[in-house]
């Protein structure tokens, strides 16, 4: 079943085709759904919005037949009926036979999205609001046509949008990044065309590198360069001032996207907000 939301996005009935360990902290979750065939996207770190079933349900509960008036009505189902919604990047898209990548980044403690990952198999059913448009506002990652050096950093749940954008970056592009991972086996080998130097970071004791890391570093010389960061909102947030006050990159080539908050769970952010 598919209902329109808001062009361009709409509702997918999905189910995981497979799964494969990335790492001790990461793994990817393999989708298949009759409909993917209008799922569209240009976008290396394209938003995507994840519907879950809560435990001891078979699938995700979200009143799709109430058209606009869905969201609404999904608040206010019962914490042991409504759906689990988590916000994911799509990793990849293929074609024949239709089939998306999410990977998820595994914690402790679990989180129910983390959980529910960690146990998924053939079959389990999800819903998932993507875009039907190739090019649509949850894409980021926007360089100017005029940039000279493409500048990077994510932490863990911004790894696969990181990877997937450097897997995109055609060959002669600059590249400087930085890709935070909670242990060394979740370091992976990222195929790129681009002229790329990748410092992966391991986070050993859980204290953040970022800051320090990209201070101390030498960017190679550009006079147009395009940052983008993301991950946890208070490192980004740090670094987007690192860049524009520090280095001095002019702030509308900075892309900056707060994926997630250090105490607080997605609930409790789409409260704030």
């Amino acid at each position: 079943m598919t209902t329109a939301v808001a062009a361009p996005f709409r509702f997918f009935s999905l189910h995981v085709v497979r799964t494969r360990r990335l790492g001790p902290s990461l793994v990817r979750v393999t989708f298949g759904g009759a409909d993917l065939h209008a799922f569209h996207s240009l976008g290396r770190d394209q938003s995507l919005s994840l519907f879950l079933p809560p435990p001891g349900r078979p699938e995700p509960v979200v009143p799709l037949d109430l058209g606009d008036g869905w969201w609404q009505a999904w608040r206010e189902l019962p914490d042991d009926v409504r759906a689990v919604m988590r916000s994911y990047t799509l990793r990849s898209l293929r074609r024949s036979p239709d089939e998306i990548d999410i990977d998820f980044a595994l914690h402790t403690p679990a989180g129910p999205a983390s959980r529910w990952a960690s146990r998924a198999t053939p079959g389990d059913r999800v819903l998932l609001l993507g875009p039907a448009i190739a090019d649509n506002r949850a894409i980021r990652f926007r360089p100017p046509e005029d940039t000279d050096l493409v500048v990077l950093w994510g932490d863990a749940t911004a790894v696969p949008a990181a990877t997937a954008i450097l897997e995109s970056l055609p060959a002669g592009t600059r590249v400087r990044a930085w890709l935070e991972v909670p242990d060394a086996g979740d370091i992976q080998d990222v195929r790129t065309e681009a002229d790329a130097e990748i410092t992966w970071l391991v986070r050993h004791d859980g204290t953040p590198m970022a800051v320090d890391a990209v201070r101390a570093a030498r960017l190679p010389p550009a006079e147009r360069p395009y940052v983008w960061i993301a991950g946890e909102s208070g490192q980004v947030k740090a670094l987007r001032r690192h860049f524009v006050g520090e280095r001095g990159v002019d702030r509308r080539r900075v892309t900056f996207v707060g994926y997630w908050r250090q105490g607080m769970t997605e609930e409790q952010l789409r409260a704030a907000e």
